[in-house]
């Protein structure tokens, strides 16, 4: 009497029957497997400091134009033969009377002066320098300034007088934030590639192993599917354990620092580092890309997996 066909499932499952306990095709605790999450674990972490790395830099950079585009600034220089305290009067006036200002405060001679001792030191006779006077305006939210209509009413009445608007700053601070997200991209791209290949290798490795089961599964009637989901949830658990180990570590990471930064805050170093790096602080969403970078990992593993594994079973066809 023939048998009937098995049912391929079923067929797979009850060859991974061994004195009753159900055995996956694929080790749990295989050297190979310990090694693909210590890598996977490494590429997350550098994918994910990466990450909060570019969402910190592009978030001071947000802040930094922000701050620096609502303000202009006008340098008096001081010019023999005219009353530079005139000028100055005449500067703040002529700013105050353009529409689109919110504020003027034109700096004193002595506030001027600290603003260059960072430069020349402090204890210098600065009275015998011809330090130029600062005012500073600050841009009312609507409507904006003409600032051509300001130069050439400060060119008018005090031709020592120059405007600057920042705009060459913050295009530079935007393309040094453009360009550190390319180079993020370019990093993340990497890590990738490099979790695609070492995944692709350890499958291989693990087909090899564990061909002549592979081939028994396939014989006698295991579709490819069914053999490739075995592989594709043993590489998928594995992924998910080393995103979770990188990923977390890098979570930590960024908790420390913005709790350290919370800590020192108030410091003279504190302030000067917050200036150039901001608060350290991923907030929210640096923390939920960091989670979506651990499914993301675990994802590409187990998808680069499968594709290994329907390759390998095409050639045993």
């Amino acid at each position: 009497m023939m048998a009937e066909p098995w049912d391929a499932d079923a067929q797979a499952s009850s060859s991974l029957l061994a004195q009753g306990t159900p055995t996956p095709i694929v080790p749990r605790g295989s050297i190979a497997g310990r090694s693909l999450t210590a890598v996977v674990a490494i590429m997350t972490f550098l994918a994910a400091v990466t990450a909060g790395a570019v969402m910190m830099v592009v978030t001071s950079a947000s802040d930094w134009q922000s701050a620096v585009g609502r303000e202009v600034t006008i340098q008096v220089r001081p010019v023999s033969g005219r009353d530079i305290e005139a000028d100055v009067r005449a500067a703040v006036a002529v700013a105050r009377g353009t529409v689109g200002i919110a504020d003027v405060r034109a700096y004193t001679k002595e506030e001027s002066e600290r603003l260059v001792e960072p430069w020349l030191g402090s204890g210098l006779p600065l009275n015998e320098l011809p330090i130029p006077r600062m005012i500073v305006v600050k841009l009312a939210s609507s409507p904006a300034p003409d600032f051509a209509v300001l130069r050439t009413a400060l060119a008018a009445r005090v031709p020592s007088a120059s405007l600057d608007n920042h705009r060459g700053w913050i295009d530079r601070m935007r393309d040094m934030a453009e360009a550190v997200v390319v180079a993020g991209i370019a990093i993340l791209t990497l890590v990738v590639i490099v979790t695609v290949l070492s995944v692709t290798f350890a499958t291989r490795g693990a087909m090899a192993t564990n061909r002549p089961i592979v081939e028994v599964l396939h014989y006698v009637g295991a579709t490819d599917g069914f053999v490739a989901s075995q592989f594709q949830r043993h590489f998928l658990l594995l992924g998910f354990k080393g995103g979770a180990i990188g990923g977390g570590i890098a979570l930590l990471l960024f908790g420390i620092l913005a709790a350290v930064s919370g800590w020192l805050s108030g410091s003279a170093g504190s302030e000067e580092a917050t200036a150039l790096f901001g608060t350290f602080s991923i907030g929210v969403a640096g923390y939920f890309a960091i989670i979506v970078l651990i499914v993301l990992m675990a994802v590409v593993t187990a998808l680069t997996s499968r594709r290994t594994v329907n390759q390998t079973l095409e050639s045993i066809d």
